[in-house]
């Protein structure tokens, strides 16, 4: 098949649509497929590049900067201080890339490379024009959610007003399932996300929408002992007991929960705190706040921020810790805790998005209510001093992360993608 694959993020960005949607077009190129990927440009100028090991083509579109996100590929820089107060950050010198007008660039493209199908994993401007390219032209279209209405507006200090957050969601929520109801299929990474997001009532949403995990490389993301250079390299020691979080670092992340919870852990009886450390894997919009509040919480001797780091060599991050920690309410699946998962550690995560169907109570960790620091904390600390329950979780996770190997998903969304072809040729 002729794929294309759609996407207003994608790699180098780190988050989880961009790691997604990499996999995929690398994963379909290996099965035999012809693939071509739109993605903004990177240094504002189209051009089409073809990566010499899968063979997949990516046509980078003309873009534009916008300084008020950052772009998840450079470090996002400490915020400067004026007369010793640190000033407020208004702008990002290396903002996100938008493409404003991709129209013209798609239709051409497309008409070129005469795809069997395309696959959208966005809401925004290229997402757009394909879905115009789309129902002009008769191409048939798959659609995977991947975020939530929070994803955006915990963001935006603007919208924190409770009535004004709910209604923005609200329009969110309409706005990001309209990209589902017109393909010919549709997808979600779960079955919880695809309940959070599509009206109970589906009378007016016809098209199927079905939950497929993100999934992750099994052959890459497995249990060994870790590279002793690659720990080094980081300031890291074989000899503590880590406990870790990676990811964004953005405010939607909830990691200051994370933080005050390791705070509160440190004061518990039993536990022993001399080795104990938090890693933060990671860059985002609120590293600086969180590396104040590590000194505020007068905790940042044992707490480490690593900033970015990306396989192979983030992959010897996971094996070297003893368990992962998360408070992020707004995961539709959560690529980073099938990782996680897949090298064998322990999960602590709160019940909301979800997160529930990954880190499974008393199964291979332990859910906690949202915001309880308190309660993430004791959850750390019954992973910490029972040897027997630590055992059991990591060999939980092992088992619920092979259900979600990248293999299976890849060879669904072949399926799905000759559905697709069906359907719309059923239309006609």
């Amino acid at each position: 098949m002729k794929i294309v694959i759609a996407s207003d993020i994608y790699y180098p960005m780190t988050n989880g649509v961009a790691v997604f949607a990499h996999n995929l077009a690398n994963g379909l190129a290996k099965a035999g497929h012809e693939v071509l990927v739109l993605s903004p440009s990177f240094n504002g100028k189209f051009h089409i590049e073809t990566d010499e090991e899968s063979g997949v083509k990516t046509a980078f579109l003309t873009s534009l900067r916008f300084p008020f996100y950052p772009d998840q590929i450079n470090k996002v820089p400490e915020r400067r201080d004026f007369l010793g107060i640190q000033m407020p950050r208004l702008a990002y010198r290396h903002g996100i890339w938008w493409s404003v007008n991709p129209v013209k660039e798609i239709k051409k493209i497309l008409k070129d490379f005469q795809p069997d199908v395309i696959h959208l994993q966005t809401a925004e401007t290229i997402a757009l024009a394909v879905m115009w390219y789309a129902k002009k032209y008769k191409v048939p279209l798959v659609s995977t959610g991947h975020a939530y209405p929070d994803n955006i507006t915990d963001q935006l200090k603007i919208l924190k007003p409770k009535l004004i957050k709910k209604a923005s969601n609200a329009m969110l929520r309409a706005y990001m399932s309209s990209f589902l109801k017109h393909a010919e299929y549709a997808t979600m990474p779960t079955e919880m996300a695809i309940g959070d997001l599509i009206p109970k009532n589906r009378k007016h949403f016809k098209v199927t929408v079905e939950a497929l995990s993100n999934g992750v490389d099994l052959t890459e993301f497995y249990p060994k002992k870790p590279d002793a250079k690659i720990l080094k390299k980081y300031g890291l020691t074989a000899k503590t007991q880590k406990i870790l979080y990676i990811g964004r670092v953005d405010p939607e992340k909830s990691i200051s929960v994370v933080l005050n919870a390791f705070k509160k852990l440190l004061t518990l009886p039993k536990v022993e705190t001399k080795d104990l450390e938090l890693i933060i894997v990671g860059d985002g919009i609120d590293l600086a706040n969180l590396k104040t509040l590590a000194k505020e919480l007068e905790i940042e001797g044992q707490v480490k921020f690593l900033g970015k780091i990306m396989p192979p060599e983030l992959i010897e991050i996971y094996r070297a810790g003893l368990m992962f920690v998360t408070a992020s309410e707004t995961e539709t699946q959560g690529i980073v805790l099938i990782e996680a998962a897949a090298v064998g550690l322990p999960l602590v995560a709160v019940d909301a998005g979800a997160v529930s169907e990954l880190c499974q109570n008393r199964k291979n960790g332990e859910l906690c209510h949202p915001g309880d620091v308190a309660g993430i904390a004791h959850a750390m600390k019954r992973i910490l001093i029972d040897p027997e329950r630590l055992k059991k979780y990591k060999l939980a996770s092992i088992e619920i992360a092979k259900r979600h190997d990248l293999k299976r998903t890849i060879a669904r969304f072949e399926e799905i993608y000759e559905q697709a072809i069906i359907l719309k040729n059923t239309e006609e």
